[in-house]
């Protein structure tokens, strides 16, 4: 029986890809308790390898991943930026850097974006709310303008492993909503329109905001509604079209629809989530064929889901090279 591959050009890019810095059986272990408690119901160890990564990336046509990881510290973040790019130099064909920003710290962001040629990153990688800051922080605008000025690809993540809400993991719900609070204030706080060379993707084929995008375009610019930098309906239609969406977790009808009618098939980009517990082997792989199978794409559109990170990510293009077609 062929892979879910089958049918479709075997060459796909994974823009949402995990990996972890290696952690001692103690680590995990710890790591494993304190998912627990927060009701993410996952207690055995858990230890990302490239072989692993790998094996998935082979059995279902990608090509490469493109891998993130942002941990709560600076010293933290800074080494995992580094060992991510340790990653990459060893399997350059099949893994691409989405340096992580802290973006709790303006300058700190500043000075990790200044070691992008060094480490040789791709792109970015930013969460929605960094120990309590988040992206619409004013205090960030030179952080902003440097990506601007870069014309960055800038992957935006929510926080997986928040408190939980009513007794469910983070991972589930609240991702969702934490992803559509910070992009709605970030529309109202003028990055986009101010920051256009910036092309950002969000996660989770945009979370909540393409199913109430036409709520916010109906009401979002009333006279009642605070809106500091007078944004028009019309700015907010074209500023939301403008938004790249991953597929991680929403390959489906139920998040596609919506996302089609926010912006255009040109804006999705796939995304499987790869690397972290909350996705399975068996999970991924029905993300896939559900996405592959959507009726309302041609299989033009649906392949060029599968490449559209070659052109957000120009610095791949030469790496990144063909991988048979699996068989299971």
């Amino acid at each position: 029986m062929k892979s879910a591959a089958a049918g479709f050009e075997a060459q796909w890019i994974d823009v949402h890809a995990h990996f972890m810095v290696p952690q001692t059986e103690e680590e995990l272990k710890r790591s494993g308790i304190a998912r627990c408690e927060r009701c993410f119901l996952v207690p055995e160890l858990y230890q990302w390898t490239a072989e692993a990564a790998l094996e998935h990336m082979d059995r279902n046509g990608i090509a490469m991943q493109l891998l993130s990881n942002i941990p709560k510290s600076l010293k933290a973040l800074r080494e995992s930026n580094e060992h991510g790019a340790s990653i990459v130099a060893r399997h350059p064909s099949r893994f691409g850097l989405l340096l992580a920003l802290p973006t709790d710290d303006p300058d700190a962001c500043l000075a990790e974006i200044d070691r992008t040629e060094k480490l040789k990153a791709d792109g970015y990688a930013v969460t929605c709310r960094y120990n309590d800051v988040y992206l619409s922080d004013p205090r960030l605008e030179p952080v902003w303008r440097e990506l601007q000025r870069r014309d960055a690809t800038v992957f935006v993540h929510p926080d997986a492993y928040a408190e939980p809400s009513m007794g469910r993991p983070t991972a589930l719900l609240e991702v969702a909503f934490e992803t559509t609070r910070t992009i709605v204030d970030m529309l109202y706080a003028g990055i986009f329109g101010r920051c256009p060379g910036i092309k950002f993707v969000v996660a989770h084929c945009g979370a909540a905001l393409p199913a109430l995008a036409g709520r916010l375009l109906l009401l979002g610019t009333e006279s009642w509604v605070p809106n500091p930098q007078g944004i028009t309906r019309a700015e907010m239609k074209t500023q939301l079209a403008r938004l790249y969406l991953d597929t991680a977790a929403t390959g489906s009808a139920n998040s596609l629809a919506p996302a089609l009618a926010m912006t255009t098939a040109d804006h999705l980009v796939y995304g499987s989530d790869c690397g972290v517990l909350c996705s399975s082997e068996a999970t991924m792989q029905e993300n896939l064929r559900t996405l592959r199978a959507f009726p309302a794409l041609t299989m033009a559109e649906i392949n060029q889901i599968g490449r559209a990170a070659l052109n957000l990510f120009p610095s791949i293009a030469n790496r990144v090279q063909p991988v048979c077609e699996a068989v299971d």
